[in-house]
């Protein structure tokens, strides 16, 4: 009988040193890739820097155009509210010193229309006696 314990034993120190070398290869093949990819990794930091610091600086400048915006926005709010007032003002002035004045005088002018009325009135009353009694015969009641 063959002893089969040493080729056995063999063939498991054949496999053992096979599989070691495919982990051994396996690590270095994943050794190069992690050096590629931190490679990789600084190449696009390194281009991406710049867009960065510049979309860092249009955040700013859209910051100061922003408060500057709301400034001139508050300062024309302002500039109404003046204006709105100022225009009320004027217009109880104009009220006081046009209009007021203005229906007086046209008061004045019914008046002295109205007393003319009267006058021409009377003059025809006066001048035809008989009217009224014509006026008198066409009153139906």
């Amino acid at each position: 009988m063959t002893d089969w314990n040493p080729l056995f034993l063999g063939i498991i120190a054949v496999a053992t040193l096979v599989m070691a070398l495919i982990q051994i290869g396996a690590i270095v093949f994943a050794a190069r890739i992690g050096a590629q990819v931190q490679q990789l990794a600084s190449v696009v930091q390194r281009d991406i820097q710049p867009l960065i610091a510049r979309a860092n600086a249009i955040a700013e400048e859209a910051s100061k155009t922003a408060s500057i915006a709301t400034a001139q926005a508050q300062k024309i709010d302002r500039l109404v509210t003046d204006l709105t007032r100022r225009v009320d003002e004027t217009s109880l002035v104009i009220q006081e010193a046009v209009i007021r004045p203005a229906r007086e005088g046209l008061a004045l002018v019914a008046a002295v229309k109205a007393g003319l009325s009267a006058l021409r009135s009377f003059r025809e009353l006066r001048g035809r006696p008989g009217r009224v009694e014509d006026e008198d015969a066409l009153f139906i009641g």
